[in-house]
């Protein structure tokens, strides 16, 4: 995937069947969709592929215990089925993983169990695994730490784990091998406009300061948090239809949270759930949810958000976890969709929908990484249907993701780029092999591979989003850019001033990141 070929592609176009605007998991998905039916696609993304909320999750694809305690039986059915049909299309990115509920009433147990028992059984022939009650014993083995005064016992289930932005990568170049153009740093800036309906974009592309039009039979707007930005482009009379919310995690060591299996307390003080899961021989704690009035690409966590996850996991499990043990700490934005007079968050749907505007824009919002698949296969047959488009079916239920290979090791570091490892490893070989930070276990070979084969122009995307680092470490990440901007200056035959600047733009973003 190499972007003067995307740019090429762009510009040799004439007419498109499909324009996606945003390079986020549900965009992405969508191009992939269109893409794989046979329709001319162009998805253009502003910053990089899943800069904003589709990199900053819980790393969990699940179907929703909390959806289902709240009677929401057919999300819970429908992530389900895509928790299953990922797994399976792309075991190098999501695998199976354990998760323990502990209970702290007599009752808790048996309600917490039986629920669960439901759980799996909507799972149908996509089960990971059977769910099974717990002793106080039990649980304490699996989950080191937890506060046996006050246990009663606990549930254990499986759900599935993922690298969200891996997976967000390997969907971009999913869409490439399928024909799609895929673009980042491209902005969209104004919409073309023939009888008075949406026919096209103008793009901005960032790098070279260029401008362009595309013009397409469908545009398609899946900008998440920003989606009333690009409606307001089609009609700026319109109401706002997304209710940001804001919801931080903290990274720390194992030794605060060692073993294999996930914790999930389904209930905290704001009426969330609260999960410390393993990520990366690191451990991700969270999250919150906190109402946001305007969305901002590079979301602050905010003071009492901290607290509040390292108070609450401190109360369930006692390892003496402290606020200068945080290696990490990063925030999302959720794209709720809004009810009126419902203000607090955390009880919003987390549904999607799928609208058309004012000049036939097909807009999408809410959901989650879970069903993004099936929100694609939905956007794209509304688009079909809107646009007249000759109707191919859906392909995606059973398409493996670029990368894909039957058995991962996942001890090894280069399992996430699945078939591709052989390549990166050929160049460890030929000596890049070296770590670029001592605290991380990512190679030169990694960074080279980055540039040359998934489109990373900047030092962030390559710590950010190529490599986990930033999210993992910060300062090691901070620590380790220096030698990232000298490879990738090399590789992409820049000068020390794109060098100066690279490191400028990286440590800004970087300092929200470590927590002071």
């Amino acid at each position: 995937m190499n972007r003067s070929q995307q740019i090429q592609q762009l510009k040799s176009t004439h007419h498109w069947d499909i324009i996606i605007i945003g390079g986020g998991a549900t965009g992405l998905g969508a191009a992939v969709d269109a893409a794989a039916r046979g329709y001319k696609t162009l998805l253009v993304e502003q910053y990089d592929f899943g800069k904003g909320t589709s990199s900053r999750s819980t790393k969990l694809i699940h179907g929703g215990v909390r959806y289902l305690q709240q009677g929401n039986i057919r999300l819970v059915r429908d992530a389900l089925k895509e928790r299953g049909l990922l797994l399976k299309n792309a075991p190098h990115l999501a695998h199976p993983l354990k998760l323990v509920m502990p209970s702290y009433r007599w009752y808790e147990t048996l309600y917490y169990g039986l629920g669960l028992k439901i759980y799996n059984f909507l799972s149908g022939k996509l089960s990971l695994g059977k769910s099974e009650m717990l002793s106080i014993k039990r649980t304490q083995n699996y989950i080191k730490g937890l506060d046996g005064k006050r246990l009663s016992g606990g549930v254990a289930y499986y759900d599935g784990q993922f690298d969200d932005a891996r997976l967000c990568i390997t969907l971009a170049l999913t869409a490439a091998d399928v024909s799609a153009t895929v673009l980042n740093y491209a902005k969209v800036t104004g919409l073309i406009r023939e009888n008075e309906k949406v026919k096209g974009v103008v793009i901005h592309d960032t790098i070279n300061n260029e401008t362009y039009e595309a013009r397409g039979t469908i545009v398609v707007n899946a900008t998440g948090v920003f989606v009333d930005d690009v409606l307001k482009m089609d009609d700026d009379g319109l109401e706002k239809a997304v209710s940001p919310s804001q919801g931080i995690h903290i990274v720390v060591d194992k030794k605060f949270f060692p073993g294999e299996q996930a914790l999930f307390i389904p209930r905290t003080d704001d009426g969330r759930v609260l999960f410390a899961v393993p990520f990366h021989d690191k451990v991700i704690i969270g999250t919150t949810d906190t109402s946001i009035d305007h969305p901002t690409i590079e979301p602050v966590p905010q003071e009492e958000e901290v607290e509040f996850v390292i108070n609450h996991f401190n109360r369930y499990v006692h390892t003496g976890l402290q606020r200068s043990d945080v290696k990490s700490v990063f925030a999302g934005l959720r794209p709720l969709i809004k009810i009126p007079g419902q203000k607090k968050t955390a009880v919003l749907p987390r549904d999607h929908t799928i609208w058309e505007s004012k000049g036939g824009m097909i807009n999408i919002s809410g959901g989650k990484w879970t069903t993004y698949r099936k929100m694609a296969q939905e956007v794209i047959l509304k688009s079909h249907y809107a646009g007249g488009l000759a109707y191919t079916r859906c392909q995606t239920e059973t398409m493996k993701l670029h990368g894909w290979i039957k058995k991962p090791d996942y001890d090894d570091p280069l399992h996430y780029y699945g078939s591709d490892a052989a390549a990166i490893r050929y160049l460890q070989h030929q000596g890049y092999s070296q770590t670029i930070h001592p605290n991380l276990h990512y190679t030169i070979a990694e960074v080279m591979w980055a540039v040359g084969n998934e489109m990373a122009i900047t030092v962030e995307d390559v710590l950010s989003r190529r490599t986990r680092a930033l999210i993992l470490d910060a300062k090691a990440a901070i620590e380790a850019a220096p030698l990232v901007a000298d490879i990738m200056m090399k590789e992409m035959n820049k000068d020390e001033a794109w060098k100066e600047q690279q490191l400028k733009d990286f440590y800004k973003v970087a300092e929200g990141y470590v927590l002071k």
